[in-house]
């Protein structure tokens, strides 16, 4: 007689990634208002009580790491301030689309931690490379981007209701884009 023994996998540990993770999950899935600690404690297989321990001041500091894991966007110097402006740009926008569930909260959120040092960097690089008033033009890039991907997801169905989907990618959306992003830059240059 031979007995099988299947071995009972471990669990996976808890932690701050993790969370983050589920709670993306969740709110891009079903929208930032059904995001609450119990659901995301079923999510993740534990008791609501157990994500404490990772973010401290609870539900707060969850929607703080949120938006920051949408806006804390890093990209290495280009060889002009123009191209290391577009690639934050387009790597900004890529993020927000990613998770359009906490789009709110990357518009309202104050940048503070990782995105706070980013935003530092972004205006180190521009100045470095040669552009005058670079915190002024950080936050133009930041404005355009937030704003575009607003109207993008509003007009894509996400938070709609009445739409079992949603458009992801929309072709007149990158060409807006493209062509936003080139008269800002332009704007910037003058």
């Amino acid at each position: 007689m031979v007995i099988s023994m299947l071995a009972k996998r471990p669990p996976v540990p808890l932690s701050r990634e993790r969370i983050i993770d589920a709670a993306l999950h969740i709110a891009d899935g079903q929208g930032l208002r059904r995001l609450t600690m119990r659901r995301l404690g079923d999510a993740l297989q534990v008791e609501a009580m157990a994500i404490y321990h990772h973010l401290p001041r609870g539900k707060e500091a969850l929607m703080d790491a949120l938006a920051e894991h949408v806006t804390a966007i890093q990209v290495d110097p280009a060889t002009s301030w123009q191209e290391t402006a577009r690639q934050w740009c387009r790597a900004q926008r890529e993020a927000l689309r990613e998770h359009p569930g906490v789009l709110a909260l990357a518009l309202t959120k104050p940048p503070k931690g990782a995105t706070a040092i980013a935003i530092m960097e972004q205006v180190e690089q521009l100045t470095d490379a040669g552009l005058t008033e670079a915190a002024e033009a950080v936050r133009t890039m930041r404005a355009f981007v937030f704003g575009s991907v607003a109207v993008e997801v509003q007009q894509s169905g996400w938070a709609d209701p009445e739409r079992d989907t949603w458009t992801r990618r929309d072709e007149r959306a990158d060409a807006d884009f493209e062509r936003g992003l080139e008269a800002m830059l332009r704007g910037l240059a003058s």
